[in-house]
Protein backbone atom coordinates (compact mmCIF):
# COMPACT_ATOMS: atom_id res chain seq x y z
CA UNK A 1 0.00 0.00 0.00
CA UNK A 2 1.40 3.68 -1.04
CA UNK A 3 0.80 6.53 1.54
CA UNK A 4 0.62 10.17 0.99
CA UNK A 5 2.26 11.72 4.16
CA UNK A 6 1.61 14.98 5.82
CA UNK A 7 4.27 16.06 8.19
CA UNK A 8 2.71 18.90 10.58
CA UNK A 9 5.02 20.76 13.58
CA UNK A 10 4.84 23.11 16.05
CA UNK A 11 6.54 24.77 19.09
CA UNK A 12 4.31 22.27 22.06
CA UNK A 13 1.13 20.46 21.43
CA UNK A 14 -1.29 19.47 24.58
CA UNK A 15 -3.31 16.53 24.33
CA UNK A 16 -6.29 16.34 26.77
CA UNK A 17 -6.37 13.30 28.77
CA UNK A 18 -10.15 12.18 29.52
CA UNK A 19 -9.58 11.85 33.49
CA UNK A 20 -6.78 12.93 35.63
CA UNK A 21 -5.83 9.33 36.12
CA UNK A 22 -5.14 8.49 32.82
CA UNK A 23 -3.25 11.60 32.38
CA UNK A 24 -0.80 11.16 35.53
CA UNK A 25 -1.25 7.59 35.86
CA UNK A 26 -0.97 5.95 31.68
CA UNK A 27 1.49 8.71 30.65
CA UNK A 28 -1.46 9.22 27.86
CA UNK A 29 0.51 12.49 25.91
CA UNK A 30 2.18 9.92 24.22
CA UNK A 31 -0.05 9.16 21.99
CA UNK A 32 -3.75 10.01 20.34
CA UNK A 33 -6.79 8.57 20.66
CA UNK A 34 -9.25 7.93 18.18
CA UNK A 35 -11.40 11.09 18.64
CA UNK A 36 -8.55 12.97 18.64
CA UNK A 37 -7.64 11.64 15.07
CA UNK A 38 -11.10 12.00 14.10
CA UNK A 39 -11.48 15.40 15.51
CA UNK A 40 -8.56 16.74 13.06
CA UNK A 41 -9.80 14.69 10.24
CA UNK A 42 -13.32 16.62 10.96
CA UNK A 43 -11.15 20.11 10.73
CA UNK A 44 -9.48 19.07 7.74
CA UNK A 45 -12.37 17.85 6.00
CA UNK A 46 -15.25 19.80 7.28
CA UNK A 47 -18.05 17.89 4.79
CA UNK A 48 -17.47 15.17 7.01
CA UNK A 49 -19.42 16.44 9.45
CA UNK A 50 -22.83 14.92 8.47
CA UNK A 51 -23.88 12.79 11.23
CA UNK A 52 -23.16 9.55 9.02
CA UNK A 53 -19.72 10.04 9.43
CA UNK A 54 -19.36 10.69 13.48
CA UNK A 55 -17.69 7.83 15.27
CA UNK A 56 -15.68 7.08 11.96
CA UNK A 57 -12.30 7.88 10.43
CA UNK A 58 -12.38 8.15 6.88
CA UNK A 59 -9.58 9.63 4.91
CA UNK A 60 -6.68 9.71 7.63
CA UNK A 61 -5.36 6.09 7.82
CA UNK A 62 -2.53 6.43 9.89
CA UNK A 63 -0.72 8.31 12.22
CA UNK A 64 2.53 8.84 14.23
CA UNK A 65 3.23 10.86 16.94
CA UNK A 66 7.16 11.96 18.09
CA UNK A 67 8.54 14.95 20.15
CA UNK A 68 11.35 16.41 21.88
CA UNK A 69 10.11 16.05 25.74
CA UNK A 70 7.44 17.20 27.87
CA UNK A 71 7.07 19.97 30.06
CA UNK A 72 4.57 19.00 32.90
CA UNK A 73 2.40 21.98 33.93
CA UNK A 74 0.00 22.74 36.91
CA UNK A 75 -3.38 23.40 36.20
CA UNK A 76 -6.28 24.30 38.48
CA UNK A 77 -9.44 22.59 38.23
CA UNK A 78 -12.80 22.65 39.86
CA UNK A 79 -15.60 20.18 40.63
CA UNK A 80 -18.94 20.06 39.30
CA UNK A 81 -20.71 20.49 42.60
CA UNK A 82 -20.40 22.57 45.31
CA UNK A 83 -19.77 22.78 49.01
CA UNK A 84 -21.97 24.18 51.62
CA UNK A 85 -19.97 25.88 54.67
CA UNK A 86 -22.77 26.31 57.18
CA UNK A 87 -20.48 27.89 59.56
CA UNK A 88 -18.95 30.40 57.41
CA UNK A 89 -23.05 30.75 55.26
CA UNK A 90 -21.09 30.12 51.73
CA UNK A 91 -21.05 27.75 48.64
CA UNK A 92 -18.22 27.17 47.30
CA UNK A 93 -16.62 25.13 44.50
CA UNK A 94 -13.50 22.61 45.74
CA UNK A 95 -10.39 23.24 43.67
CA UNK A 96 -7.63 20.64 43.10
CA UNK A 97 -4.28 20.96 41.14
CA UNK A 98 -3.70 18.71 38.31
CA UNK A 99 0.21 17.82 36.60
CA UNK A 100 -0.81 17.82 32.70
CA UNK A 101 1.85 17.58 30.34
CA UNK A 102 3.06 19.84 27.15
CA UNK A 103 4.81 18.00 24.13
CA UNK A 104 7.86 20.62 23.13
CA UNK A 105 8.42 20.22 19.33
CA UNK A 106 6.05 17.18 18.58
CA UNK A 107 5.81 15.74 14.99
CA UNK A 108 2.34 14.52 13.94
CA UNK A 109 2.68 12.37 10.31
CA UNK A 110 -0.72 11.99 8.92
CA UNK A 111 -0.94 9.02 6.29
CA UNK A 112 -3.83 9.12 3.27
CA UNK A 113 -4.95 6.91 0.63
CA UNK A 114 -5.28 9.81 -1.91
CA UNK A 115 -2.81 12.56 -2.49
CA UNK A 116 -6.02 14.76 -2.82
CA UNK A 117 -6.57 14.26 0.81
CA UNK A 118 -2.87 15.00 1.36
CA UNK A 119 -2.83 17.95 -0.69
CA UNK A 120 -5.72 19.25 1.19
CA UNK A 121 -4.57 18.49 4.76
CA UNK A 122 -1.30 20.23 3.86
CA UNK A 123 -3.07 23.68 2.95
CA UNK A 124 -4.42 23.93 7.05
CA UNK A 125 -3.34 23.72 10.36
CA UNK A 126 -4.44 21.23 12.87
CA UNK A 127 -4.58 21.06 16.65
CA UNK A 128 -3.82 18.24 18.99
CA UNK A 129 -6.40 19.44 21.57
CA UNK A 130 -6.44 23.08 22.46
CA UNK A 131 -7.31 25.49 19.49
CA UNK A 132 -4.17 27.67 20.44
CA UNK A 133 -1.60 24.56 20.25
CA UNK A 134 -1.43 25.52 15.88
CA UNK A 135 0.44 22.49 14.40
CA UNK A 136 1.75 23.76 10.97
CA UNK A 137 2.19 21.44 7.43
CA UNK A 138 5.34 21.05 6.20
CA UNK A 139 5.15 21.90 1.97
CA UNK A 140 6.10 18.60 0.79
CA UNK A 141 3.98 16.01 0.91
CA UNK A 142 6.02 12.20 1.35
CA UNK A 143 5.26 9.40 -0.84
CA UNK A 144 6.24 6.11 1.42
CA UNK A 145 5.09 2.61 0.92
CA UNK A 146 3.14 1.35 4.37
CA UNK A 147 7.21 -0.55 5.41
CA UNK A 148 8.26 2.87 4.93
CA UNK A 149 5.80 4.53 7.05
CA UNK A 150 6.50 2.01 9.45
CA UNK A 151 9.85 3.02 9.94
CA UNK A 152 9.21 6.61 11.28
CA UNK A 153 10.15 6.93 14.83
CA UNK A 154 7.19 7.81 17.05
CA UNK A 155 4.05 6.50 19.26
CA UNK A 156 0.75 5.57 16.83
CA UNK A 157 -2.36 3.94 18.73
CA UNK A 158 -4.00 1.11 16.28
CA UNK A 159 -7.62 1.91 16.65
CA UNK A 160 -8.85 -1.55 17.31
CA UNK A 161 -9.54 -3.93 19.89
CA UNK A 162 -7.50 -7.46 20.86
CA UNK A 163 -5.58 -9.16 23.68
CA UNK A 164 -3.27 -5.72 23.60
CA UNK A 165 -5.84 -3.39 23.49
CA UNK A 166 -6.58 -1.12 26.61
CA UNK A 167 -9.75 1.91 27.28
CA UNK A 168 -8.06 5.20 25.99
CA UNK A 169 -11.21 6.78 27.15
CA UNK A 170 -14.63 8.19 25.59
CA UNK A 171 -15.39 9.19 22.21
CA UNK A 172 -17.15 12.61 22.47
CA UNK A 173 -18.15 12.11 18.50
CA UNK A 174 -19.99 8.24 19.04
CA UNK A 175 -22.23 8.75 22.18
CA UNK A 176 -19.48 8.66 24.67
CA UNK A 177 -18.43 5.11 23.66
CA UNK A 178 -15.45 3.50 25.08
CA UNK A 179 -12.74 3.29 23.23
CA UNK A 180 -9.78 1.30 22.63
CA UNK A 181 -6.32 0.59 20.93
CA UNK A 182 -3.40 -1.36 21.11
CA UNK A 183 0.21 1.30 21.31
CA UNK A 184 3.32 0.90 18.98
CA UNK A 185 6.33 2.46 19.68
CA UNK A 186 8.54 2.69 16.87
CA UNK A 187 12.19 2.79 17.39
CA UNK A 188 13.45 6.13 19.11
CA UNK A 189 10.10 7.77 19.55
CA UNK A 190 11.41 10.96 21.64
CA UNK A 191 13.32 13.47 18.55
CA UNK A 192 15.89 15.32 18.77
CA UNK A 193 15.03 17.12 15.21
CA UNK A 194 16.81 15.20 13.29
CA UNK A 195 14.58 13.21 12.65
CA UNK A 196 14.77 11.16 8.98
CA UNK A 197 11.34 12.38 7.41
Amino acid sequence: MQYYIVKYTGSFGFIKPWTAVRDSETFSQQFLTPSIVEGIEKKLFPELLKDKYYGKIIKIKRHRLTYQSISRQQEVTQTRGFELKKSEKRIERPRSILTRGILINPYVYLAFEKETDAEKASEQHICLCRNEDILYPDNQILKLSEKDFNKIDGFELHFEKNKNSFMVGYNRFDKSREMYGWLEVTNNPLHNNTNGY
